[in-house]
């Protein structure tokens, strides 16, 4: 299966997952001398994905094919991931006001990363992420942006395997006709995470190439919005409070006559506490809302390989597609946060799409959501593992020919660890959380604005000049989240209340 023409330079796969050496190009600096070439380390890259063969890409030759209105598709794409599902939770957290502060503010940072992002890939002709590291900084540059890529790249994988865990076994239960979940292996998400990764995922991490990777990245898209339409739709047939939190707020109530009507007079009170939006919320899980939208960002890998497809490419028509790219998931992370959070309010949990099973848990609408997203999650995971393996290959083994066995530890390992990970993690909010409060500043934030300090050369912009002080402020910003975010989810774990996120 061929690959479409406009993908047949640089691949991309959704939410932060580029890497470079997908493909074998080298990549020449402004004095066209080449970049860290990856030699014949390349063989694992270069059947990632078909391409034409009667095209040898290279940069300097390189005409890009792709419309303005497919790059927009393909970056909000690269944005678009499992970040969605959380937002919800974090605006419940925050109260509506607040949280669109926060979104707005997330998203025209994130739009000024790339400005600078542009910027300094214009002065060096350099079209990738860690090639810029490595010209900023030499190797460890390289280094450091491609463990930040790794990073959320394995945090991508561990909330994709999560979504598994906990929404396939509500799928078998509804297909099974069952009321409840019993404690067999079949409805156990431990078990069933473990089976999809052996029997689905790791044959196609073992593939050398994934021809469907053009076609997996629209689908995967095309669920996240089908999911939003679902949440709109649900928010106006959904009943506030739902039936079984009513009964968890009535339990404690006697039935006796004597205290019926106070009973009830306590039930209209709870019910209009309960079904009221608050604006502004300061609470122990406020923490997690930036790392979460932080995470839900993140695309930055992405905009350069995108750059280089586009036809008639400028810095001006590239930055006028971010900005729209990042427009359009802006609105869907507002209005699936908004009606998520106006269906269940307070009684959200950390992976909307979970909360549902509280409604009714046959519901037809909710069970195609479900499966669509994880035939999505699923197709997703291996397209995600290759640049990591691929990454793993350059950093450890950059001069050794292709060998099987590596290729299958490593993909082995990673999936094992991954899934380790998701067993044990309380809930999604964790694996959010840390990669949204790691990863995301350094790749948002931290990375674009220090490579653009140290490749601007000081005769175009002195050390002093104002986009120069505004970029590393914008480091500094980055830093000071990081390390805000970090603290106060440490706080929050080792007081225990990060239970809070799975038990709503």
């Amino acid at each position: 299966m061929e690959a479409p023409l406009q993908m047949e330079m640089v691949e991309l796969v959704p939410n932060g997952k580029h890497l470079e050496g997908l493909l074998p190009v080298a990549t020449p600096t402004a004095s066209n001398q080449r970049v860290e070439g990856p030699g014949r380390s390349c063989v694992e890259g270069e059947g990632f994905l078909q391409k034409s063969p009667s095209k040898e890409p290279q940069f300097t030759d390189f005409e890009g094919k792709t419309s303005f209105g497919m790059s927009v598709f393909n970056l909000s794409n690269a944005i678009m991931g499992s970040g969605i599902l959380g937002l919800a939770y974090a605006m419940a957290n925050t109260g509506i006001i607040l949280f669109l502060f926060l979104l707005t503010a997330v998203a025209l940072l994130s739009s000024y990363s790339i400005h600078l992002l542009l910027k300094s890939s214009g002065i060096v002709g350099i079209r990738a992420y860690e090639q810029l590291g490595y010209r900023a900084f030499g190797t460890p540059g390289k280094l450091a942006a491609a463990l930040a890529i790794t990073l959320q790249n394995i945090g991508a994988m561990s909330s994709y395997l999560y979504i598994i865990k906990s929404e396939l076994p509500l799928v078998i239960q509804t297909f099974l006709n069952l009321e409840e979940q019993t404690s067999d292996w079949y409805t156990n998400g431990n078990y069933l995470v473990i089976l999809v990764s052996v029997i689905v995922i790791l044959p196609l991490a073992l593939m050398r190439q994934l021809g469907y990777l053009g076609y997996s990245s629209g689908f995967s898209l095309s669920c996240m919005v089908f999911f939003l339409i679902a949440v709109i739709y649900k928010k106006f047939h959904v009943p506030c409070p739902l039936p079984l939190h009513f009964a968890n707020i009535t339990g404690n109530f006697s039935l006796s006559e004597v205290i019926k009507e106070e009973g009830q007079l306590q039930m209209e009170t709870d019910t209009t506490a309960f079904c009221t939006p608050s604006y502004f919320t300061l609470n122990t899980q406020t923490a997690y809302t930036i790392p979460i939208m932080a995470f839900a960002f993140v695309c930055h890998p992405e905009v350069l390989p995108i750059y280089t497809e586009l036809k008639d490419p400028s810095k001006r028509k590239m930055q006028h597609i971010s900005n729209l790219s990042i427009a359009v998931m802006y609105v869907m992370y507002f209005l699936a946060a908004l009606f998520g959070y106006l269906t269940f309010y307070d009684g959200v949990e950390s992976e909307l799409l979970h909360t549902y099973s509280k409604v009714d848990s046959f519901d037809v609408l909710i069970l195609c959501v479900r499966v669509a997203v994880l035939t999505a999650v699923t197709l997703t995971v291996p397209i995600v593992l290759f640049p990591v393996r691929r990454a793993i290959q350059q950093m450890m083994f950059q001069d050794q020919e292709f060998s099987w066995l590596r290729h299958v530890l490593i993909a082995l390992s990673l999936l094992t660890c991954i899934n380790l990970l998701v067993i044990f993690a309380p809930n999604i909010l964790g694996i959010f959380g840390v990669i949204g409060a790691t990863s995301a500043p350094c790749l948002i934030f931290i990375f674009p604005a220090i490579f653009y300090f140290r490749i601007m050369p000081t005769e175009k912009e002195p050390t002093r000049s104002t986009p120069k002080i505004l970029a590393l402020c914008f480091a500094a910003l980055g830093l000071l989240l990081m390390t805000m975010s970090l603290s106060f989810i440490i706080i929050d774990w080792v007081s225990g209340t990060s239970q809070h996120g799975g038990s709503h």
